[in-house]
Order: C-alpha cells, then sequence, then structure tokens
C-alpha cells in the first residue's frame, strides 16, 4: 500500500478524487477522514495532515538564554490551540504502519517540505519518500504530478525550510527573552518580541513616523489661470515666495495666446499575471483587504481547484500550462477570454523556481462569498488582461503666452482600450479632456488664481504597502510577510489603517537602536535570506550556515546581557509611559482625568482619577481595544473614544444617544421575559429583562448615536 501526505484535508480529497479509478472510498478515523482508492490496479490511500504537525521546542525547557539546544516535537504538546493536530497526526502513525511506499503531495514550497519531510522521518519513520509537484488542484495537473512525482524529497527546500525554522526559533525566542528578562530585572513584566525579521520590520514604520513627526511643513504658492477655454498653471509650478507669485499674477494680462501644441501616443502595456505581493497590493487597492486576508482567501480558492498556488514570487506565464485550453474553459463564464486564444501573455521580470504567476484554472466557481468572488474576479481579469492589446493614450500639452508669462495646460485620454476593456474594473485613470486650439488663438483669461499651499509630509505605511518594503528589502518570504504585520499589530507596536508607530514600538527600536543595534539591521536579516537560497541551490549546507551563525547571534546577546538592567529601566519607563496615555480618556468634569479603571470582577469601566473626592464613572463595553482619540462630544463634553471602527462618546446618558421617547416595551421572541429600553456606550436598545440568562436584542430605528 502507497501513502500519499497532503498539508490539508481539502487537499486530500481533491487528490483522492483525480486518482482513483472509481469513487474513492472515505474513511473516517475518529475526528478525521483518509481515503482509500485504486489507482491503475494499485491501492493508494491519501491522508493529510492539518498544516504543521511538529513545531520547534527546546529539549530542557527554562526561561534562561541564550538556548540553542532544539528539537522538533508535536505541536499538540507544545500548544493549547493546536490539540486537535493530535487526531491528524495519529492517523497518519497508524497508517504508515501498514504503508511500503510514501509520497508526499503538500504544498511544494519551503513550508510545504518541511511539513513533509516531518511527517516522513517522525510520524512514518521513513528517511525519503516521492515528492509530487503541482501547483493546481486540477484533474489533470494532479494525474500528471504522479505520473512524473521525483523518487525523493526535494532535499534542498527541505534543508532550506528547516534551517529558517531553526534561525526563526533561535533569533526570536533568545531576543524576546532577553528583552523580558530585562524588563524583569528592571521590577516589572509584559510579554514583549521581536525577532531576526518582526525588529527590522517594525524599524522601517518607526523611521517612517519619525520622518513625519519631524515634518516641518513649508507653505508654497501655486498660479493658475481659467480662460474661455481651458484652466492652465504657471509654467513655475512652485513658488517659494508669495512677492514671486504676485509678481508672475500682475504680469498677467487679460488674454493669453497659443504658443504651442504638443501631442504624444504612448502604448500601455498590460501588467503580467499576479504574483503573492502584487496580489495583496491590488486587494487591498481594490477592497481595503489586509494582505493577511488577502491571502487568506486566495489560499481557500486555491484547495478548492479555482486557481493555482497563491505562494508564489513568479509573474511569469510559462506555455506548457495549457494557456489556451484555460481560455477556452473561462470564455463559457468570461465573454473576454474567447478572443484572447493563441494570444501571447506579457511576462513579468519576477521568477519562481517552484511555481508560476497565480492564474485561475478555468474551472468555473459554484458558491463563493461576496470577498471570495471580488479576489477571484481580481485574479481572472489580471490573468486575461495579461493577453490583450496595448492600450494607448494620448498626451496633450498647451502652452499658453500671457504677457512675460507662461502657462501650461497638461492633458490626457485614453484613445485605444487594448487591454483596459478586460480590467476595466481595477484600471483607475484620469481621463483630462483639452479643447481643440489653434496655434496663436487667443483666449481671455476670466480669472486669476493664487492658491497657497504647504508641503506634505511623506505617507504612512498600509500594511499592503509594508509587504511590499519588505519584499523590496528582502526581509521575510512571500508566505510570512502577513504574519509578520500581524505580529506587529499583535504587541502593539502599531496601530490604524496607514500604520501608526505606538509609543511602545518607537521606544523599543529606539533602546535597541542604542544598545544592540545588530537586531534590526536590515543587511543581516537580508544576508540570512540570501543564504537560504544557496541551501535550496546546493551551495551551501544547513550545518554550514548554523555554526556560522551562532556565534553572531551568541555576541549579540552578551552584549545585551551586559546592559540589561539599563534596557530594562528604559523599556519600563516606555511602557509605563504607553500604559499612561492608553489608560488616560480625556477630562473630568471636576477638572481630574478620566481614565480606564478595573472593578474587583475585571470589569473595566471609566473612573476620575480624583476618587473619592469625585465620583464620576461610565460603563465600557466588556471586549473591544479602546483607543483615546483625545476629542470631546460636542453634545455633553465627554471624551469621545475609539472601540474598534467606531467613534462613541463614553456618557451613556449624553443627549445625543436618546431616542425620542416613542418606545415601548414587548415581548421578547425567545424567552418569557420583556424587551425593555436600557442603554450602552453606544446608546439606547432593547434588551430582554431576562438577561444575562438571555442575550436578546434589538436595535432602536430612531435612536441616534454619537460618531
Amino acid at each position: 500500500m502507497e501513502l500519499i501526505i497532503t498539508e490539508k484535508p481539502s487537499a486530500a480529497k481533491m487528490i483522492a478524487s483525480a486518482l482513483s479509478d472509481s469513487t474513492p472510498v472515505q474513511v473516517k478515523n475518529g475526528k478525521v477522514s483518509y481515503y482509500e482508492i485504486t489507482h491503475n490496479k494499485k491501492k493508494i490511500v491519501v491522508a493529510s495532515a492539518a498544516g504543521h504537525l511538529y513545531g520547534l521546542e527546546e529539549k530542557e525547557k527554562t526561561f534562561e538564554y541564550p538556548k540553542f539546544d532544539i528539537e522538533w516535537k508535536p505541536t499538540h504538546k507544545t500548544s493549547k490551540n493546536a490539540k486537535f493536530t493530535k487526531a491528524f497526526l495519529d492517523n497518519l502513525t497508524k497508517l504508515a504502519k501498514k504503508a511500503d511506499s510514501f509520497t508526499v503531495a503538500c504544498d511544494y514550497d519551503i513550508e510545504g517540505e518541511v511539513i513533509g519531510l516531518n511527517c516522513v522521518r517522525f510520524a512514518c519513520k521513513q528517511k525519503d519518500a516521492s515528492r509530487m509537484k503541482f501547483s493546481t488542484l486540477t484533474k489533470s495537473e494532479i494525474q500528471d504530478s504522479y505520473k512524473n512525482k521525483a523518487k525523493t524529497l526535494n532535499w534542498g527546500q527541505a534543508r532550506a525550510g528547516e534551517t529558517r525554522h531553526f534561525l526563526d526559533w533561535m533569533y526570536g525566542i533568545n531576543l524576546s527573552r532577553a528583552l523580558m528578562s530585562s524588563l524583569k530585572k528592571a521590577g516589572t513584566f509584559k510579554v514583549l518580541s521581536t525577532g531576526r525579521v518582526q525588529a527590522p520590520a517594525l524599524k522601517i514604520v518607526v523611521d517612517r513616523e519619525l520622518e513625519i513627526r519631524s515634518f516641518k511643513p513649508e507653505k508654497y504658492w501655486q498660479l493658475r489661470i481659467q480662460t474661455n477655454k481651458l484652466e492652465a498653471q504657471h509654467e513655475k509650478d512652485k513658488f517659494d515666495k508669495r512677492e514671486e507669485a504676485e509678481t508672475a499674477k500682475e504680469n498677467t494680462s487679460k488674454e493669453a495666446i497659443v504658443k504651442e501644441l504638443i501631442s504624444t501616443i504612448k502604448k500601455q502595456f498590460p501588467y503580467p499575471a499576479f504574483d503573492l505581493g502584487s496580489l495583496q497590493i491590488e486587494a487591498h487597492s481594490n477592497f481595503r483587504y489586509t494582505p493577511k486576508i488577502t491571502l487568506s482567501i486566495a489560499q481557500k480558492l486555491y484547495l478548492a481547484g479555482l486557481i493555482s498556488y497563491p505562494r508564489t514570487s513568479s509573474q511569469k506565464l510559462p506555455a506548457q500550462l495549457g494557456l489556451n485550453k484555460i481560455l477556452k474553459k473561462l470564455s463559457t463564464f468570461y465573454k473576454e477570454a474567447a478572443t484572447l486564444e493563441g494570444k501571447i501573455p506579457v511576462q513579468g521580470k519576477k521568477d519562481d523556481p517552484a511555481h508560476p504567476a497565480i492564474f485561475p484554472t478555468g474551472q468555473k466557481p459554484k458558491e463563493l462569498s461576496d470577498q471570495e468572488k471580488k479576489v477571484y474576479d481580481l485574479i481572472t481579469r489580471r490573468f486575461l488582461s495579461a493577453f490583450g492589446q496595448p492600450a494607448e493614450r494620448e498626451y496633450s500639452t498647451i502652452k499658453l503666452k500671457s504677457n512675460t508669462e507662461n502657462y501650461i495646460a497638461r492633458g490626457v485620454r485614453t484613445i485605444k482600450q487594448g487591454w483596459f476593456e478586460i480590467y476595466k474594473p481595477y484600471v483607475k485613470l484620469k481621463e483630462i479632456e483639452l479643447p481643440e486650439l489653434k496655434k496663436e488663438e487667443k483666449l481671455s483669461i476670466t480669472k486669476k488664481i493664487l492658491d497657497e499651499k504647504e508641503t506634505q509630509p511623506p505617507r504612512r505605511y498600509t500594511q499592503a504597502s509594508l509587504v511590499s518594503a519588505l519584499e523590496k528589502r528582502s526581509l521575510g518570504t512571500k508566505a510570512t510577510r502577513a504574519e509578520i504585520v500581524d505580529t506587529l499589530f499583535s504587541r502593539g507596536y502599531i496601530d490604524g489603517k496607514s500604520l501608526i508607530a505606538s509609543d511602545l514600538g518607537i521606544d523599543i527600536i529606539s533602546i535597541l537602536k542604542k544598545f544592540v543595534p545588530e537586531i534590526i539591521d536590515v543587511e543581516l536579516t537580508k544576508e540570512i535570506e540570501e543564504e537560504m537560497q544557496e541551501i535550496r541551490d546546493g551551495k551551501t549546507t544547513e550545518e554550514e550556515i548554523l555554526k556560522k551563525t551562532k556565534p553572531k547571534l551568541i555576541k549579540i546577546l552578551t552584549k545585551f546581557r551586559s546592559q540589561e538592567l539599563e534596557i530594562g529601566n528604559e523599556l519600563k519607563k516606555a511602557y509605563s509611559e504607553t500604559l499612561r496615555k492608553d489608560s488616560e480618556l480625556g477630562v473630568c468634569s471636576c477638572g481630574g482625568k478620566l481614565k480606564i479603571k478595573f472593578s474587583k470582577k475585571k470589569q473595566r469601566f471609566v473612573g476620575c482619577d480624583k476618587y473619592p473626592d469625585c465620583t464620576n464613572t461610565f460603563p465600557l463595553p466588556r471586549t473591544g481595544k479602546i483607543i483615546p482619540t483625545e476629542k470631546a462630544c460636542e453634545t455633553c463634553s465627554t471624551p469621545i473614544i475609539q472601540i474598534g471602527r467606531r467613534t462613541v462618546c463614553i456618557n451613556p446618558d449624553c443627549k445625543s444617544k436618546k431616542t425620542n421617547g416613542t418606545v415601548k416595551e414587548k415581548p421578547c421572541p425567545k424567552c418569557d421575559g420583556t424587551l425593555i429600553l436600557r442603554k450602552s456606550v453606544y446608546g439606547e436598545f432593547m434588551g430582554c429583562s431576562n438577561y444575562p440568562k438571555c442575550k436578546q436584542t434589538e436595535k432602536i430605528l430612531n435612536s441616534k448615536s454619537s460618531s
């Protein structure tokens, strides 16, 4: 019997269906299933892992650092959140005892290789296994992948993946423990984390934040004229001095003469098909999806057999994918595809030896969520547009002269849609039409306008642009960058849609820069990423990289330990200041400070710091992060806070939250209680009299809310 090991249960089902000579037999083993099939008269069992079934753990658990003595252990023994994986591991272990040959069919990338390797050597007690390689879960590709499977694992990929796990653990655990140990020495405790990628990633956001905070706007002036046919701007785009702009305005007469007409037609070629990074950026631009959400949606589409493997760095569509067949399938529900057969797609610069660019398989989607529909359509239209004809845009410039001053009007219009027609919902281009004029034509100036403006600070990163910045600096991998950003959020180092570095995040980078700048060194992290590729290419080994890296890390940690108390005191000060700022919501009516406090039952509320002299209190929701806004309610002058995406006044008795008095009691639809008028920080609502046994609530349509 042959045992095929997949990464996820849904992949096991797809592979079993694709390879089976008849209908696969699904067998239940407790909480998990596997599939028994016959392929070309050969008995095969297809079973899955559930992602990583093994994780790294120190052999002897202590809080000391540095620690390097680590080993792979079942994740269900090391993580409470991974208890469910025990059933999958037990199932594979049981099936392996009956098998005489083994094939790994996990995702073909570094992580998939490590998952497969660990299942083979620990659960199956084997030294090697055959390896299937596929980019889609379509029947034909799975069958070809099985027929042409490699005789061994991709050992370069496996060793590179294992080395990455070792290095990430060594850096992450040791550096995070060093931070928390220094805080403990200073007399306090907080869960802090950093790592070889996390620290440089945070530094990128912090550097931008400091640049914004130190930015000093400078005034400048722009002069424009409105004529009877168009608007034009002075050839000197920005005047640094108002006097110069005023002089130019005075020198401008009541008439302008057309001196030059310039027209240039430029071809705009299609974008290549998506790699993961460009998909995440485009999904954020169009739908405001975070990189993590986009990857999750794309992974679901892949497991459903609708798109190719999304964790790819490639922007290339090789001919051997059978592009015409895909186009023909797509033409049944995307009419544009019918005109593209036989065309050659645009190829991007980026490549990936494991997978092509992301493309639709041609299988028609059946039941998709709204999010899945949007991402699928985005991927499909990007793929189709890569086959499209270049678009053509006409760029026009009209130069005007008024007395001694020169003005310019610029326009642009699309004269040939080309691939825009296919990618239209996601093409965001300005069309500025200019009137047809003749050289030396005279225009009457109806208005002269002098605009006073200020220079603007650089924009903050979004989650998508930060992922792009990490990619440009070779920090992290296509699969881990979104998780790194998520970790920065969870630790309280960054916040907001436009990423704002918190004071704690800024202070941590400042402290690391002062005492151990090596931790935030982008070049050090980039060098490690390059070494991972060398392992994949067989140019170096896991042992050589670890032997070279350990002394570097020990040197950093030794330096850290020698300054532990100083670092701890500065971290404590930064953390205390963060707690103070996060807890202070505004000014009380008595002049004191309203702060977040906790009752004996650990229920949070707002109270005055002048208690017991002032007994003002306000309730807070049980859940949701509270963010001070430094704003006061226009109706009652109490502080406004942000909870999730909503901004609300903390005063439940605020007049802005009151109904018009027409609300009446009514029977609860869920129990024998009565829905009565209640109030919360969000305003008045109807709630059951049997609360907390019955939590039925209803909105009051005529209730107002403060925002």
